[in-house]
């Protein structure tokens, strides 16, 4: 059985009564630039600032952070510049990650339940119908599609067609929809360090509050406008990672 960051496992009862308690701040909000342009809370500000260099070149970032490196709930803000300023371009609104919280910086692992820490950029757009409305460049999956996160295999955190005797691979179009629409993270593809951890991926959530293996999820819709929104001619950026460990990227 593949051990893919994307599989999703079910939360214990409890975890899901501490969904149910949290705050009006958490509900969940359409990712849209519509209707909504704000000021940046200051601990992204302080990213931002700290981060000039590495951000220099994108006008849209996706912050996926918490507060705890151990949860596996993240809220997800959208950032697009506009001429020199940062501005919010929607309501934040509740994501999942793996299952173990965030990784630190340089130490996510295959097979971990981990998400890794850090700035990456986004990839090809995927999903099940012929075309999207995305700007992004879109693949449509096929029964033949896999992604490998078998570490001994030469394709390695690759896309293939046909399992070519890979022993470990992910489906790329599954039963469960979970794959509906998404984006590659592209994380450990420049270079691919085998073992690293493989296939992270925006995409559909099983249900609110359920975590992945790895990869961040979120509601249908959320995932709908985000394709709507992102545009590869502003060079979209992913940043991962707790409230403190945003805080200390820049000193790296």
């Amino acid at each position: 059985m593949s051990k893919n960051p994307c599989l999703l496992r079910t939360l214990p009862v409890a975890f899901g009564i501490t969904i149910l308690l949290m705050p009006v701040l958490f509900s969940t909000h359409p990712a849209s630039g519509n209707g909504h342009s704000g000021k940046v809370p200051l601990f992204l500000e302080e990213f931002i600032a700290g981060n000039a260099l590495q951000i220099a070149a994108s006008r849209q970032l996706i912050l996926a952070t918490n507060t705890d490196a151990a949860s596996s709930l993240v809220m997800v803000y959208l950032l697009e510049k506009d001429r020199r300023a940062w501005k919010l371009i929607s309501s934040p609104f509740r994501a999942t990650i793996g299952e173990k919280g965030f990784a630190s910086m340089d130490k996510k692992r295959e097979g971990d339940g981990k998400s890794p820490t850090g700035i990456f950029p986004l990839g090809t757009a995927f999903g099940y119908a012929h075309s999207v409305p995305t700007k992004m460049p879109y693949r449509q999956t096929t029964g033949n599609d896999y992604w490998v996160d078998d570490v001994h295999s030469d394709d390695y955190n690759k896309w293939i067609n046909g399992r070519s005797g890979t022993t470990s691979v992910e489906k790329m179009k599954r039963e469960d929809d979970l794959y509906k629409y998404g984006v590659v993270i592209e994380y450990n593809v420049n270079p691919i360090v085998r073992g690293k951890g493989s296939a992270i991926f925006l995409h559909v959530w099983r249900g609110e509050g359920i975590p992945t293996l790895g990869c961040v999820a979120m509601a249908e819709d959320n995932i709908l406008r985000l394709l709507g929104w992102l545009d590869p001619g502003k060079r979209p950026l992913i940043v991962m990672g707790t409230e403190s460990q945003l805080h200390s990227m820049g000193s790296r």
